[in-house]
């Protein structure tokens, strides 16, 4: 068997043995394939992992850059207090038209406000508004990730945990010499995050049914 495939009945095997059946997430998975998105949506795995860091942190405001068809939204919603609220965005108005609808059919969404726009227009009125939040996942265009960061500490309070996915990308990210966008922001984001005071960070590589890649984890400490 190719590691590959190994990876992929692994996540299989470890969805059954450590996940309940899940028909909401379940739901927003199909409708999602069934209206075209293209799949880069977190794992059922992966999904939990952020819903676990929103319960271990007792996040009630929270910021997710991309949201795609919601399905990340929805898993940390359903972590929260009554009284959380998660701000998500969307530059895509077609797809944010199907995550809307995944919001709304899944219960939650009193608990979830979809700004559809470019994401770093959204995060600057925030920013102008004095907002705050408890909680960042950056999971949108990788060409910005350095930006999304700059802008998610200015939107940290002491105690903000913010994960960054994708940073791995196969091992791309190592090529020094890639042209390839989506690469090179990540390098950014990271030679970036070498220069942070006042933030404790570190990276998970993972591997499973969306390939090998990983994540980068960031919580600030102090006041910026």
């Amino acid at each position: 068997m190719q590691l590959s495939e190994t990876m992929v009945e692994m996540d299989a095997y470890l969805e059954v043995s450590l996940l309940r059946d899940d028909p909401v997430l379940d739901q927003i998975a199909k409708r999602s394939e069934a209206e075209g998105l293209v799949p880069h949506a977190v794992t059922p795995l992966q999904a939990e992992f952020l819903a676990m860091l929103i319960r271990l942190t007792g996040a009630k405001r929270a910021l997710e850059i991309g949201c795609l068809g919601g399905y990340s939204a929805v898993a940390m919603a359903r972590a929260m207090s009554n009284d959380g609220y998660i701000l998500t965005t969307e530059i895509d108005t077609r797809t944010a038209g199907v995550a809307q609808a995944n919001i709304d059919a899944s219960g939650f969404s009193e608990r979830i406000d979809l700004r559809v726009g470019p994401a770093m227009e959204v995060l600057q009125h925030q920013v102008e508004a004095g907002a705050t939040f408890d909680f960042v996942f950056i999971d949108a265009d990788k060409v910005n990730h350095k930006n999304y960061l700059e802008m998610a500490l200015k939107l940290a309070r002491p105690g903000t945990v913010i994960v960054a996915d994708n940073i791995v990308r196969g091992g791309a990210v190592l090529a020094a010499d890639s042209t390839e966008n989506s690469v090179r922001g990540v390098r950014e984001m990271l030679a970036f995050a070498r220069t942070l005071d006042g933030v404790e960070m570190t990276a998970l590589q993972t591997v499973g049914a969306k390939g090998y890649d990983g994540m980068a984890l960031f919580r600030v400490t102090s006041e910026r």
